[in-house]
């Protein structure tokens, strides 16, 4: 810096604090050159001066941030190089093409509504329900066998023009007609979406439900129409053509986690499996970005009465049998057939949670997000089967829940009998 230049080294002093870093600007007093401490000036009036730096604390990289401003075209933000040191390399050059090269293979991938929850956007209430939109039914099957308790419908609708939604997001259904007790229409009811954002059909104008049919049966066996679920037994009996009141999307509870290369554990009883449903194809069934991105596992256990009743197990199989191994693990807790190890009574899904309790953990501690769906009920015994494998674990299950949640690991949609897909018989 030029000013400086007519000043002798003895006349240069700056004074370093521990924790602040000094600056000096030139005075001059008569003959005399002098120097002054500035600890506290302001920026500008450093720079005006021709000498000296803003102060800030030492190490606390506050000139720039370095997530935003430190990535040097591709070649790493300044914390990695500081802490690399001499070890440091710079990243691969990042090569855009026009032309694929000629041993490239190359795939036509299904892409027009991923950017539905880009940039943390997020398709939310198209319709409310007090305006609904229509649907039309599009097709309706059985899920379950006749041996298995209680009656599992997947329903297909057709959605109205620009109703989008994304996996983990809920709808809800208003059933026609009015409420005998007052008179007023029909509450709605919200379920789980058990389809991509792409729908069955990957037109991207299509959701399916997984409905089980509420119903009251009396000590004596007979079923008691006034008390059987209205939204439920609505949607089990409609028929190809049919319109049906929706409302929503809503829900940002049971997301996927936005960086593909966490593991994410789901746990259903019931028809609770909705939600995975819609994860697993858009993971290891659809041509997507996102499942050639997808670098973690998935783990999926289903709590069922009976193997009847396995929802969607074909499904599942074909993906195990498609995916590189040990990509997707599968655990079933058929509760009447089978048997757990830790007391011979029925098996669960906490039965299974505590059987392999180190891998669970092990996997949350490594990042992996863990996803609940069922009824409430459900929810009680598998908390205190994970406060029985944190303390085998050596560590409180109630600091390690705060910490799930903090992190954004922790993920339940659990609901009441009403206001459920269906009930998890037993």
């Amino acid at each position: 810096m030029t000013i400086l230049k007519s000043l002798s080294a003895a006349a240069l002093v700056a004074i370093a604090s521990k924790h602040t870093a000094c600056a000096f600007v030139p005075q001059q007093k008569g003959s005399q050159l002098t120097t002054r401490l500035l600890d506290q000036l302001d920026p500008v009036q450093i720079k005006q001066a021709g000498a000296g730096i803003p102060t800030v604390s030492a190490g606390g990289l506050l000139v720039f941030d370095p997530d935003a401003n430190g990535k040097l075209q591709g070649t790493h933000d300044l914390q990695s190089r500081i802490l690399g040191g001499a070890a440091f390399k710079l990243a691969p050059p990042q090569i855009s093409l026009d032309v694929p090269p000629l041993d490239a293979t190359v795939e036509d991938a299904q892409h027009f509504l991923e950017h539905l929850d880009a940039d943390g956007n997020l398709p939310l209430n198209f319709a409310k329900p007090q305006a609904p939109a229509k649907a039309t039914v599009l097709g309706r099957a059985k899920l379950i066998t006749d041996d298995a308790p209680g009656d599992i419908e997947h329903v297909v609708l057709k959605l109205p023009e620009g109703f989008h939604y994304v996996e983990g997001q809920s709808l809800s259904v208003i059933p026609p007609g009015v409420d005998p007790k007052n008179g007023r229409k029909n509450k709605p009811r919200l379920y789980s979406i058990a389809s991509t954002r792409y729908g069955d059909l990957l037109d991207g104008n299509t959701i399916s439900l997984c409905v089980r049919r509420a119903e009251f049966i009396e000590p004596d066996g007979t079923k008691d129409p006034a008390k059987q679920g209205v939204c439920s037994n609505f949607l089990c009996d409609v028929k190809a053509g049919d319109e049906v009141d929706v409302a929503g999307p809503v829900g940002k509870t049971m997301l996927l986690p936005e960086d593909p290369n966490k593991d994410i554990i789901m746990i259903a009883t019931g028809t609770g499996i909705a939600p995975f449903r819609g994860f697993l194809h858009r993971l290891f069934m659809e041509n997507t970005l996102a499942k050639h991105m997808f670098g973690g596992n998935a783990w999926l256990v289903l709590g069922v009465p009976v193997s009847g009743g396995l929802l969607y197990k074909e499904e599942f199989d074909c993906m195990q049998r498609t995916s590189s191994p040990g990509k997707l693990k599968i655990d079933y807790a058929i509760s009447r057939e089978m048997t757990n190890s830790i007391d011979g009574g029925k098996l669960y899904v906490q039965h299974v949670i505590a059987q392999n309790g180190k891998e669970l953990f092990d996997r949350i501690d490594a990042g992996a997000h863990v996803y609940f769906c069922g009824l409430k009920g459900m929810m009680p015994p598998i908390l205190d089967t994970l406060d029985e494998v944190a303390k085998s674990q050596g560590c409180v299950w109630s600091e390690k829940l705060s910490e799930l949640k903090k992190n954004n690991q922790w993920h339940v949609e659990s609901r009441t009998v009403q206001n459920m897909n269906g009930v998890d018989g037993r």
